[in-house]
């Protein structure tokens, strides 16, 4: 980093007018940055996601989610990187959003900021195990409701396990 600039942020993205902004309003909330060719990818600490996410809305203008999964890194510790899809229509742009996240760890949900998150979050958790504190209704969304495993986690049998669907 280059003497005077924000000491928070990395220095692919320390002009970045979008992360100096939520870096000043919310100090703690930065953890790591980089710009993608789809736009700059902020590393959001855990606690500070729902936070950032209103403010993201409210002020920035990013006025809808466009998508939440995850990536599993196991055997890395944190295991998992939760992605959040962020899209401001009015000012036609785009930000991805990471938090990362332990195997047992939860992660606050973001539908109180934007309701179209709930079934992303559900099929995050569906097929990651990854859980949502608050979530209205945090329940598989794509599997059986007695499935046992997540099928998209790195060390989930490639075989599948054993089911019968002849109940259903």
């Amino acid at each position: 980093m280059r003497p005077g600039r924000n000491a928070v942020l990395p220095e692919a993205v320390a002009e970045n007018p979008l992360a100096i902004d939520v870096s000043g309003r919310i100090p703690d909330a930065i953890v790591g940055a980089r710009n993608a060719a789809d736009g700059p990818v902020l590393e959001i600490a855990a606690p500070h996601l729902v936070s950032v996410c209103r403010y993201l809305r409210d002020v920035a203008g990013f006025e809808r989610v466009s998508g939440v999964t995850a990536v599993d890194w196991w055997p890395r510790d944190p295991r998992f990187e939760v992605v959040y899809l962020l899209h401001s229509v009015r000012h036609n742009r785009r930000l991805r959003l990471i938090v990362r996240a332990k195997e047992d760890d939860e992660i606050d949900s973001v539908t109180a900021v934007w309701r179209g998150a709930n079934w992303y979050e559900r099929e995050v958790f569906d097929l990651f195990g990854v859980r949502f504190r608050n979530h209205p209704n945090l329940e598989r969304i794509m599997m059986p409701a007695d499935w046992e495993g997540y099928p998209l986690r790195r060390d989930y049998p490639v075989h599948g396990h054993k089911y019968s669907y002849s109940e259903e």
